[in-house]
């Protein structure tokens, strides 16, 4: 597929692009229904990998069949996604045939349709320490065409410290769900670092949100089927399908590990982000884990 790459512009004082903004007005004014499940997330957050565990905790037991034809992308669709020769994301969340609709986002808080707060559905929030966050979106960004050219690493770091990111600053985005969670309580929020160590004490967590009576048995075979290099090897998450994504840079699910940021910041960068993070997180109750 080829598209220029596009570029970022100021969207009510958030970064974005067109290709998420192109379809405003029906994204804003999306019909939600209350057993509607939004998976939302800072891009690069662990976001598949949640969607996979939502649709088989669903999902397995009543549509078998899916597993080996249907990609996530088309089974949790991308609500404010516009992408060239594809249908919308909220067409796609319209048509969806299984129930409940699970509806994935990387819209920032202040941005989600509010038919989804109005109907009191359930969200799972899951966000990713800022620097392996980073690391990720870099790598994402240079394979990924529909995305701003990502510039050297170094440049790149720079953007994502300024919040010059799609989907705006990470800062922004974690904290905005956070403060949302103490005063809507059908937020569960989660992180990836905690999924990384424990993936089936997270899913369990996940079952008890959601009101799932999953057995031991089910929980433990979706816990296997969800390790990273088991997805990594799949061709229903692993996005080798999509046009949009050049594998021969890096791979669509590279590592998913916790603390390969040390392989990419200098002690310079390193330190520099740890005084940016200290200014930016110091009114928040947010905590995060660099390493495991």
């Amino acid at each position: 597929m080829d598209h220029p790459r596009p570029e970022l512009f100021d969207f009510h004082g958030v970064s974005m692009t067109h290709y998420f903004t192109d379809n405003w007005e029906n994204v804003q004014n999306f019909k939600a229904r209350p057993d509607d499940i939004v998976v939302a997330t800072y891009p690069k957050a662990g976001t598949t990998w949640l969607c996979y565990i939502l649709d088989l905790l669903y999902f397995r037991q009543t549509h078998p069949d899916r597993e080996t034809t249907v990609p996530i992308y088309e089974r949790v669709p991308f609500l404010e996604m516009t992408m060239p020769s594809y249908p919308l994301g909220t067409e796609m969340a319209d048509t969806l045939t299984t129930s409940p609709r699970i509806i994935k986002t990387h819209l920032p808080v202040q941005f989600l349709p509010k038919s989804f707060w109005e109907q009191n559905c359930k969200i799972v929030y899951c966000a990713r320490n800022a620097k392996d966050n980073a690391v990720s979106y870099f790598h994402f960004d240079r394979m990924e065409k529909l995305q701003p050219e990502p510039g050297d690493w170094s440049s790149f770091l720079q953007r994502f410290r300024e919040g010059k990111m799609v989907f705006g600053s990470w800062f922004d985005h974690v904290c905005g769900w956070w403060e949302k969670k103490q005063t809507y309580s059908n937020i569960h929020y989660m992180f990836f670092e905690d999924m990384v160590e424990d993936t089936g004490r997270e899913i369990k967590h996940l079952c008890s949100f959601l009101g799932l009576s999953t057995s031991e048995e089910e929980k433990e075979k979706i816990r296997g089927d969800v390790q990273f290099d088991v997805m990594k090897a799949n061709p229903m998450t692993n996005l080798s399908e999509d046009g949009s994504l050049d594998f021969s840079v890096s791979q669509f699910l590279r590592k998913g590990k916790v603390g390969d940021w040390k392989n990419h910041f200098t002690v310079a960068q390193n330190e520099q982000f740890d005084e940016l993070y200290k200014q930016k997180m110091k009114n928040t109750t947010l905590q995060f884990r660099t390493e495991i």
